[in-house]
């Protein structure tokens, strides 16, 4: 039966310009975020570190998420979604520009701080922008509209492993001079944020409930919503698997003799070129299928693709390994926006602790220490759980969905 989702259009006319507005920052923090993937092997290089040593890059970064997720919560619920954003890209901002003065001092530890300050800028981004969209326009299309967004992600995504990656990887003994790329990067945030401090977007104003009405603080009453728990728990879980794929892809494919590390960054670009066709693919294809049901097939097309790396069936692994891009694509929007449902006025609140999960990124550092001490291909062993918890989590909303 075909959904009245492709009947209604993603967003209205009032929103159009917010929702151009903040889909741009989508390719932002996605250009930010993969920068990491290249950076984890570029310092491997240049500094002579381990893999397991490298993942102190996404440890920092994702870090700052963790601290800062409930801040920003309050922050965003105190002042809205406007302030929240140019908060953000000012503390994303400074902390690219603080590569320049990190430079100076030649140790690692300085650009990890500089990560840790991006880290928390970005979690302001994303706790305004990912609730934010959901709200533009008619319910039935929020979890397509999301996704439509998240598809400009992976777009940041490509050009950062493109533009960067063979900048950094230019075929000489040190390689780029990684500071150049974030400093471009500071000056346009900066600008960017102007641009947001000057514009005004519509505020969403939610409906006042029963529950809003009772006494407590709003995060303990998200632990009466065993949807949203589990939806928290999957988006962990899919955290995992995608951060830690994507920073350990250059170390697999090179590990593996596949190719160089110039290459391997190419490769790479070509994977989030995948991912960013899923997205597109899957805002399109959930107008007119239940976001549930899609869910639920990507999640056993990813856990398929892993296990395919995981069986080590020679160049056939990196078919499966590409594949799960295109499957993975569309399960965090997804994820973030069936998590969210029915909240109401808990929805930034909730939208903070969703924005935790990033933490996720940390598995990078169990896949590092399984191959620093065992084989290339055991490390896949992280992803292929954390995949089976989101096919877990989409199988219950589907059973859920139908009951209903």
């Amino acid at each position: 039966m075909k959904n009245n989702k492709s009947t209604s259009s993603l967003t209205g006319k009032r929103y159009k310009i917010p929702f151009i507005l903040i889909t741009l920052l989508f390719f932002l923090w996605g250009f930010a975020r993969s920068i990491l993937d290249v950076l984890n092997k570029h310092f491997q290089n240049a500094l002579h570190i381990s893999i397991t040593q490298s993942s102190l890059i996404q440890i920092t970064t994702y870090f700052g998420y963790f601290l800062m997720a409930i801040p920003a919560g309050i922050f965003i619920n105190r002042y809205g979604y406007r302030r929240g954003v140019v908060f953000g890209l000012c503390l994303f901002g400074l902390g690219a520009l603080l590569f320049i003065p990190g430079a100076m001092t030649g140790t690692f530890y300085a650009f990890l701080g500089c990560l840790f300050i991006i880290g928390c800028g970005l979690v302001f981004l994303e706790t305004s922008a990912n609730p934010y969209v959901t709200e533009l326009g008619s319910k039935d299309t929020a979890t397509s509209r999301l996704n439509l967004s998240q598809s400009f992600n992976g777009l940041g995504n490509m050009f950062a492993t493109l533009c960067v990656g063979q900048y950094l990887f230019n075929n000489t003994e040190q390689g780029g001079n990684v500071v150049v790329p974030y400093a471009i990067l500071g000056v346009i945030v900066l600008c960017i944020a102007l641009l947001f401090s000057r514009v005004k977007l519509p505020e969403i104003h939610y409906k006042e409930t029963a529950e809003d009405k009772a006494e407590g603080n709003n995060y303990f009453k998200l632990f009466h919503h065993k949807i949203f728990l589990f939806g928290l728990l999957a988006l962990l879980a899919y955290e995992v698997a995608e951060i830690s794929i994507n920073s350990y892809f250059i170390n697999f494919v090179t590990g593996m003799h596949w190719m160089s590390d110039r290459t391997a960054s190419l490769l790479l670009t070509c994977a989030l070129a995948f991912f960013m066709i899923g997205r597109f693919l899957g805002s399109w294809i959930m107008r007119r299928i239940r976001a549930e049901k899609m869910l639920l097939i990507c999640a056993v097309g990813s856990v398929c693709c892993v296990g395919m790396v995981l069986a080590n069936v020679g160049e056939i692994s990196l078919i499966g390994l590409l594949g799960n891009y295109l499957f993975e694509a569309i399960m965090f929007p997804t994820i973030f926006s069936l998590s969210l449902v029915g909240l109401g006025n808990l929805t930034k609140s909730a939208s903070s602790l969703l924005m935790m999960t990033p933490i996720g990124g940390c598995g990078f550092l169990l896949m590092g220490m399984l191959a620093d001490r065992t084989h290339v291909v055991l490390p896949f062993v992280v992803p292929f759980i954390s995949f089976l918890i989101v096919l877990l989590f989409a199988y219950t909303r589907n059973k859920t969905n139908f009951a209903k």
